[in-house]
């Protein structure tokens, strides 16, 4: 007798053993605690940019919203529920626009690209709620002569360093700019038809998170740098670094460190149209 899928259960392939677990589906009997997990360190960093060269990056139906300011994050996460209490890190690039469909229209963290230094994350996040997802080889960040350091790579080229330095004690910032939440080109090519898609939507992770607690945050100067690399350095992704490689720097616009617990899996997910 062949399997059936089940309504409202998470699937990915392969599909023949039922439905996956994940960050969105977690078994029965598992009880989590969102203001506890998960505990991360975030460093962040932000430049401001070219927006005629910015704008090239943005599908159909975004626009910038306001200074074309990049931002670079680092996050390393411990303690998450849906790996049974290991972790892993990332590095998100972003910047604001503007999506305005047939429908709907939103402001928020247009989501660039995303790299994982673990696999289950990245096919996770990718095939369920269109974050942009690669993988790297992501050190935890380190903290040396007053500066929190942070690096990426992939089989011994490092295309990416972070840094926040001259760090002080600050505030949280509670305020931020106004945002919809994080903005995401969910995209999945037609097998045999090369240029076609199966899949292509916008997709939104609403702003907010009551269950993410500041533990403590500081203040610094940020630097980011992306180092050019030629095929044979990333074959398969050395135009995603090279592009963000090539945007100009022309305003630093400082950094910060922040130590949190608990948050959201992105469970509360939107499509756009």
């Amino acid at each position: 007798m062949t399997y059936r899928f089940e309504a409202g259960r998470i699937y990915r392939m392969p599909t023949h053993f039922g439905p996956a677990y994940g960050p969105r589906q977690l078994p029965d009997d598992i009880v989590v605690d969102p203001k506890r997990s998960r505990r991360t360190l975030s460093v962040v960093a932000s430049f401001l940019t070219d927006p005629e060269v910015l704008e090239q990056h943005l599908p159909d139906g975004f626009r910038l919203s306001g200074e074309p300011v990049v931002t670079v994050e680092c996050h390393h996460m411990t303690d998450i529920d849906w790996l049974a209490g290991r972790g892993y890190t990332m590095i998100w690039v972003g910047w604001p626009a503007t999506f305005t469909g047939r429908r709907d229209r939103a402001t928020g963290k247009f989501l660039a690209v995303v790299w994982e230094n673990l696999a289950d994350p990245i096919i996770t996040g990718r095939d369920e709620i269109g974050h942009p997802k690669l993988y790297a080889e992501i050190a935890e960040p380190r903290r040396w002569n007053g500066a929190q350091i942070c690096t990426a790579g992939w089989m011994g080229f490092r295309f990416l360093e972070l840094e926040v330095s001259q760090l002080h004690d600050a505030e949280p910032d509670r305020q931020g700019a106004a945002s919809d939440g994080t903005l995401m080109l969910k995209y999945k090519p037609r097998t045999g038809a090369w240029g076609e898609a199966d899949l292509c939507q916008v997709t939104l992770t609403p702003a907010g998170d009551p269950d993410n607690h500041i533990e403590q945050r500081q203040a610094g100067a940020g630097l980011v740098r992306f180092h050019k690399a030629s095929w044979s350095d990333l074959p398969t992704m050395h135009h995603v670094v090279n592009a963000l490689a090539a945007l100009p720097v022309i305003e630093a616009r400082g950094g910060s460190v922040t130590l949190s617990r608990g948050g959201k899996s992105y469970r509360d997910q939107r499509v756009l149209v």
